[in-house]
């Protein structure tokens, strides 16, 4: 089954770094742009990062200047380096496809924030 397998999140106090990693199964990953989503508790899913199939990203203001979005075409991963962390980062992150209809989600992974 192709699926989205995200990894990398944890516990970790406000100013500190985390690198999130996300493999896709499928052998057509290369061809679409990719994104990083998050939801925390109460809100809907968002958009944090995106990244065109041949590398160009894009961020959402919350995060510029924070968080790195990177991909590597030939490991089907995308990865998100997020540096200077907030409590207000606190939630489940997803990777997905951008700009279109959402692929099956993955189970994501918990980042949390906090002294």
């Amino acid at each position: 089954q192709v699926r989205f397998v995200e990894s990398g999140g944890g516990l970790v106090q406000p100013g500190g770094s985390l690198r999130l990693s996300c493999v896709h199964s499928g052998s057509i990953f290369k061809i679409f742009a990719m994104g990083w989503y998050r939801q925390a508790p109460g809100k809907e899913r968002e958009l944090v990062a995106g990244i065109t199939s041949g590398g160009s990203p894009n961020y959402a203001d919350s995060v510029k200047g924070r968080f790195t979005i990177s991909r590597d075409n030939a490991l089907n991963t995308v990865y998100l380096q997020m540096n200077s962390l907030k409590p207000e980062d606190t939630a489940v992150y997803y990777c997905n496809v951008e700009g279109r209809t959402p692929w099956s989600w993955g189970q994501g992974t918990q980042v949390t924030v906090s002294s």
